[in-house]
């Protein structure tokens, strides 16, 4: 937190229970990619990241390997079922963390990934005061009340605020009003059920930051929808050595040197891969000064590579590379490396392009003294 005055302790209930449906696609929108990560994984690491203990993350029936895929391994996060409403899968959170001694929770949906710390200081701190606080933000554009398609009347934006959450409670009395929780419908949100019992609910400083996550264009972030990388590699032929290209052992009188196994091909591709989302470069993530990379496979490379752009929320569309050398014979082994790439990279074979060329004797290619790569590859966003 950036406030240095500790927070009491809380505990926390993030709410991923919907279907996601407005967003389109097979995959409930809280555990789809949102500037590199599944939604529901921001705001869970910031409520950890503030003191949160326990965290109840509230989901889908059956969906409790979706949901341990999405947030990996993140101590003292918990899973619970949700019920038909989402009155019912808050209850089904507070119901699973009662008996923890927890004084204070906040509630938070998990389709708000955006949460600033500043806004968990100000609702924990009302909670000295009040049995629940609620950010809210003031109405800047006029309210018509409507009649169909017809304006009925004006409403006074003075007196009405738009609601966020996380919504901060006392422990034993939001629990209390869930279990009283008596209205026909669901309820709108948590300071609603609260309100019902009799529960005071204070209003602090909400941030647009906490905007929801609704529909499919939601997802469409500032970064741009495709990139593009190149990298460009060389290695030196020395007889003793074996030789590797796109993960493809070739059998030939001489191998590349290098620190790992020297496969000039794949570290041309993972320089494609981590120029095209701004990363540095291969020494920079495997450095030959550090001896566990001695001698280490470069398909090591190509996943760890592949995974990074995965998490800034991008997708290999077709790798294009080209290898110079006037010796050995690429064509009999390109199939081969063809096929290896794709695997690496988890493609398929009209997306992946081997190719060879020749520097017509010239330059150190053509004195047979090394090998050169260069790899084109372009990324979309998923």
């Amino acid at each position: 937190m950036a406030d240095a005055t500790p927070l009491p302790p809380f505990a926390a209930i993030v709410v991923a229970a919907g279907k996601g449906l407005r967003v389109g696609g097979d995959v409930p929108k809280q555990f789809r990619n949102w500037r590199g990560k599944p939604l529901v994984c921001h705001s869970i690491e910031v409520l950890r990241g503030a003191g949160a203990n326990p965290i109840v993350l509230v989901i889908p029936a059956g969906g409790e390997d979706l949901a341990r895929q999405s947030i990996g391994e993140i101590d003292g996060v918990s899973f619970v079922t949700g019920g038909e409403t989402r009155q019912q899968s808050v209850r089904n959170g507070l119901e699973s963390i009662e008996g923890t001694g927890c004084e204070r929770v906040l509630i938070h949906d998990a389709a708000r990934p955006d949460l600033p710390d500043a806004v968990i200081a100000r609702l924990l701190t009302a909670l000295g005061e009040h049995a629940g606080a609620i950010p809210a933000l003031p109405l800047v554009d006029s309210i018509a009340i409507a009649d169909g398609a017809l304006m009925a009347g004006k409403a006074d934006r003075e007196t009405l605020r738009r609601v966020q959450t996380p919504q901060a409670f006392r422990f034993d009395e939001i629990l209390a009003a869930h279990r009283g929780w008596q209205g026909a419908a669901d309820a709108g949100d948590d300071a609603q059920v609260l309100r019902a019992a009799g529960g005071e609910v204070a209003l602090v400083d909400g941030d647009e930051r906490l905007g929801k996550i609704t529909f499919a264009e939601d997802f469409m972030s500032e970064q741009p929808a495709m990139r593009v990388g190149q990298g460009f590699d060389v290695h030196r032929l020395v007889a003793g050595e074996e030789l590797w290209l796109c993960g493809v052992k070739i059998d030939y009188d001489k191998g590349l040197a290098g620190h790992s196994d020297a496969d000039v091909a794949l570290h041309a591709v993972v320089d494609a891969l981590l120029g095209a989302i701004g990363d540095g470069d291969i020494g920079t993530h495997f450095p030959p000064s550090e001896p566990q990379w001695k001698g280490a496979p470069s398909p090591l490379f190509v996943e760890h590579a592949a995974k990074l752009v995965a998490d800034a929320g991008y997708a290999i569309g077709n790798v294009d590379l080209t290898l110079i050398c006037e010796a050995p014979k690429i064509g009999p082994h390109r199939d081969s490396m063809r096929t290896r790439l794709g695997e690496l990279l988890g493609l398929d074979l009209t997306c992946v392009s081997v190719k060879a060329t020749t520097t017509e004797m010239l330059g150190f290619t053509g004195r047979g003294e090394g090998i050169a790569a260069q790899a084109m590859v372009s990324l979309f966003r998923t």
